[in-house]
């Protein structure tokens, strides 16, 4: 809860800000009374010691001359944007194309080197594939560039495994059931393959733990969309055709909060995957 300021207190930041956002802003006394229509005496008598607060149409002019929020002018708020520039910020749109680890995806891995990122993934985790998963699923959208766009995401994952940044990874148990028995997205996807890939999964959870730690839930018990939390700077929602990307600080705590819910109601923890992929694979090979 916001603490009460007194009149006088209020007053005084509101000289405070005032001042701080006409010096950011490289704005004059004169130019700032120019722009919201009053004496430059008026605008000094804000500005003076003991001044009482302004009345509502003046703090309002002078926040949208400076571009910046009333709230934060007032002490109502600790951020001096205005509300649609913070909501602008806090949450944009992205296209989310059919592409391997497109550049949107790959610019959010950098900024958040060295933090732990936290993601569920709408199929198998891309970082963790083979090369002939990744010919299978996504050949059909790379056409002639198949090679090109391969070699740049395996220099990619490369750059990953080298940013210092531990991976988190939640997987509902029935995309690895459907993925061993070759059903559902995977109908077709050749046992050949997708034996190769088991071995990967157990190979890379078993060598790369604890920096990557894979956990599988039951989707009968707990429920994720596909997401992914970059540190403590931003949380990216996957739709489909496009990601929601929020940057605000409350968001991305809810939704590693919900990341942290997927960990705990696990069915089968960090160290206990491996052996359970073991027994998938058995599966794959019947």
């Amino acid at each position: 809860m916001q603490t009460k300021l007194d009149k006088r207190d209020r007053a005084e930041l509101f000289r405070a800000r005032l001042a701080e956002a006409m010096a950011d802003r490289g704005v004059t006394r004169a130019a700032l009374a120019r722009a919201v229509g009053v004496d430059r005496s008026t605008l000094s008598q804000l500005l003076a010691p003991g001044t009482r607060l302004p009345n509502a149409q003046l703090a309002a002019d002078c926040a949208q001359v400076l571009g910046i929020s009333a709230d934060w002018l007032l002490g109502l708020t600790g951020r001096p944007e205005p509300i649609a520039d913070l909501l602008a910020t806090s949450l944009t749109v992205t296209e989310a194309p059919r592409a391997l680890m497109d550049e949107a995806i790959f610019n959010w891995h950098r900024e958040a080197a060295g933090y732990k990122i936290r993601h569920v993934p709408a199929t198998l985790p891309d970082m963790l594939k083979t090369r002939a998963m990744v010919e299978w699923e996504y050949r059909p959208q790379l056409g002639r560039t198949a090679e090109q766009a391969l070699g740049a995401f395996e220099d990619r994952l490369q750059w990953m495994r080298s940013a210092r940044s531990d991976y988190e990874i939640a997987l509902p148990l029935h995309e690895l059931t459907a993925f061993a028995d070759g059903t559902g997205y995977y109908e077709g996807l050749p046992a050949r393959t997708r034996a190769e890939q088991m071995d990967r999964l157990i190979h890379l959870t078993r060598q790369l733990y604890p920096s990557l730690r894979l956990y599988l839930f039951d989707a009968q018990r707990v429920f994720s969309s596909p997401v992914t939390v970059f540190g403590p700077l931003l949380a990216v929602v996957y739709l489909g055709r496009h990601y929601l990307a929020f940057r605000d600080t409350a968001r991305v705590e809810q939704i590693s909060q919900h990341f942290d819910w997927l960990v705990k109601e696990a069915a089968f923890s960090a160290r206990d995957v491996p052996a359970h992929l073991e027994t998938l694979r058995d599966r794959v090979l019947r």
